[in-house]
């Protein structure tokens, strides 16, 4: 859930050719979601330009959205993207994070990442997730909780919430859930180190994997187009399945959150994070 990001901005195009126009659109002073719904596939897009970090407006939002799409009867699958062609995602907002004053706010903060992650496991509709760069932290997360994430070769991950001194509470659940405890432990302990996609096709986090955005998109297109022709209530009960064991979730995360909120507030989790902001001001 931390960005310990430096892509550039300067490397973030935002284009919309390559999908339609959008028929729901919240935007903030910075960033948006959006989504589009043609042919029975429901295409929801996030942006921020912090390397499409996200802050808590862009994780209602999302889930308001997940939660919305999912119970509409014209929609049979989903998309899940980010906009531009820089970074998937880089995380939770350093400054947000940096504006927590206790322990409520600090759960609070962190419970938009569960409600996410539970809008997501809830749905009964299939989520594809098109991951075109890397991802950081929340945005691993959110990977993890698709239920076929379909990358590029540049999509590294990396869990660097240890790097400040908090943990990847609320997300450990669905990343453990795709790549095991191992690969957990891997990711979560080396919390500097960036894995590449190879690595996180190998161990499940990835679906497929493809050198080129083009035949990232070709090979979304291509699934979503054949899910759209699927039976709803087949897809319903496969999912339903397929997410067995998490019914515990609702509280899991809520526990989780709570340590997150808390270890927030330490001396440890500020410096580091005020050293970070420092060194790429630079």
């Amino acid at each position: 859930m931390i960005s310990i990001t430096t892509e550039s901005l300067e490397n973030f195009i935002i284009s919309t050719s390559n999908y339609p126009k959008s028929t729901v659109d919240m935007r903030h002073s910075e960033g948006h979601v959006s989504h589009t719904i043609e042919h029975g596939i429901a295409t929801i897009e996030f942006f921020h330009p912090s390397s499409n970090a996200l802050p808590a407006a862009i994780l209602a939002d999302l889930a308001k959205n997940i939660n919305d799409i999912g119970i509409d009867n014209r929609v049979k699958v989903i998309v899940l993207r980010s906009a531009g062609e820089g970074a998937f995602c880089a995380g939770a907002s350093f400054d947000e994070l940096m504006a927590i004053s206790n322990e409520a706010d600090g759960k609070k903060f962190f419970m938009g990442f569960a409600h996410v992650i539970n809008a997501m496991r809830k749905c009964h509709k299939f989520i594809i997730g098109r991951v075109h760069g890397k991802a950081v932290g929340g945005g691993v997360g959110l990977i993890a909780a698709t239920d076929y994430a379909i990358a590029t070769e540049s999509a590294s991950v990396k869990l660097s919430e240890l790097a400040i001194g908090i943990g990847p509470f609320v997300v450990g659940p669905a990343v453990e859930r795709k790549v095991g405890v191992s690969g957990l432990s891997q990711l979560a302990i080396d919390a500097t180190e960036w894995r590449s996609a190879e690595w996180a096709k190998r161990h499940g986090l990835f679906s497929e994997m493809y050198k080129t955005t083009l035949g990232l998109d070709d090979a979304i297109a291509s699934l979503a187009e054949k899910l759209s022709h699927s039976s709803p209530a087949a897809m319903a009960q496969l999912k339903k399945v397929l997410w067995h064991g998490t019914e515990n979730w609702d509280t899991l995360l809520s526990e989780r959150a709570a340590i997150s909120g808390q270890l927030v507030l330490s001396d440890f989790t500020r410096n580091a994070i005020n050293s970070f902001k420092t060194k790429t001001a630079k």
